[in-house]
């Protein structure tokens, strides 16, 4: 449907689809990456205490408390923290305030699908890169001009993982350019590039709170890096809108970061389900690439993963299949606990075993 009112951006924009939020009970949802662990208790605590006639007022429009905590946990500066709703949003001032360039943004061809979403939004140029044939991201590739350089570290929805090593060469070759690291899964394998943005002051850390610190349902985002790059998303949120985070979100995202032991039980847990999972998946015969996130991305040699997906929901357990080039054979399964890793792994041996052993 269209409307004679639209604006001419709005007939040229395909939005972003996310992953199925279904009213259905009882299911086993393994499609959105989730936390299977609920947030910290403080965190609820926290929220909880906001919950008074205070919410009649507006809420401090820098998230001082925020960024506080923020900086002090990956021990930098608040001046160096900037911080939105959700990684999407954090994601979308830094495409209006650093990618704006003649020189075209570069990004791979199998990556987070918000990033082309938000150049047709914002009308800017883009260049994809492929990834090599094992789905890892060439360093070597990204040697060429352009206007800034975007990807997921872990990627998605591969789960591959870009070493501090070949950032930093990928960064020594593009020092003109804004670099930005989207590590939404960072926490579940790998080393945050936040510890680099001293020495690049045309790096930019994202990472999100709704994966590893289980609020999703908070919508929190950040992102850190020079101070000058965080006053360009500054003046653009000014310019959008100067009270994005409420009161619930800043006490409880601030609460989060406060309990350090919660979040290490869960993201071990979370760990221990991947590796789990994982040698399960092999020994029913996928082939699952290496993941340093909170899912794996699967297929089977000998079973569509349509059909497979198909069968899987029949079953009541949810995955997520892309019907994209170079990966339309692959499911993202999402890590849950215990009992839902179970209730995935029965699901798969029952569906797939008249095929593979069959009378």
């Amino acid at each position: 449907m269209t409307h004679p009112c639209w604006s001419p951006v709005v007939h040229r924009l395909t939005p972003y689809v996310p992953g199925e939020q279904p009213k259905l009970a009882n299911l086993v949802k393994l499609n959105t990456n989730e936390n299977p662990y609920g947030p910290s208790p403080k965190v609820l605590e926290a929220i909880r205490s906001e919950l008074s006639d205070a919410l009649r007022l507006y809420p401090d429009p820098n998230a001082e408390r925020l960024k506080q905590a923020i900086a002090d946990y990956y021990r930098v500066t608040p001046a160096q923290v900037f911080a939105g709703n959700g990684s999407d949003e954090v994601l979308a001032f830094i495409f209006q305030a650093l990618f704006q360039h003649p020189a075209p943004l570069l990004f791979p061809d199998i990556t987070y699908s918000f990033y082309p979403v938000y150049c047709g939004l914002y009308g800017i140029a883009y260049e994809i890169v492929p990834l090599a044939e094992d789905f890892t991201l060439r360093v070597a590739d990204y040697r060429r001009p352009n206007g800034g350089i975007i990807f997921a570290n872990p990627n998605a929805p591969t789960g591959c993982l870009l070493s501090l090593a070949d950032l930093d060469k990928l960064l020594a070759h593009n020092p003109d350019s804004a670099v930005v690291v989207d590590e939404a899964y960072i926490d579940f394998g790998g080393d945050t590039a936040i510890g680099l943005i001293d020495r690049y002051p045309n790096l930019l850390v994202v990472q999100t709170l709704s994966k590893s610190r289980s609020l999703a349902g908070l919508r929190v985002g950040f992102a850190v890096g020079h101070a000058g790059l965080i006053e360009a998303l500054e003046r653009v949120k000014n310019s959008f809108n100067s009270y994005p985070l409420d009161r619930l979100a800043i006490a409880g995202a601030a609460a989060a970061f406060a309990d350090r032991d919660h979040f290490e039980r869960t993201r071990q847990a979370v760990i221990a389900g991947r590796e789990s999972v994982r040698t399960a998946l092999r020994e029913l015969g996928f082939e699952v690439l290496p993941s340093a996130a909170n899912f794996l991305f699967a297929r089977h040699p000998r079973r569509d993963a349509a059909e497979l997906a198909a069968a899987l929901r029949q079953k009541s357990v949810i995955v997520r299949h892309f019907r994209r080039p170079r990966i339309e054979q692959f499911l993202r399964i999402t890590v849950g606990n215990p009992a839902q890793n179970a209730a995935l792994l029965a699901a798969l041996g029952e569906i797939l075993e008249p095929r593979q052993w069959p009378g």
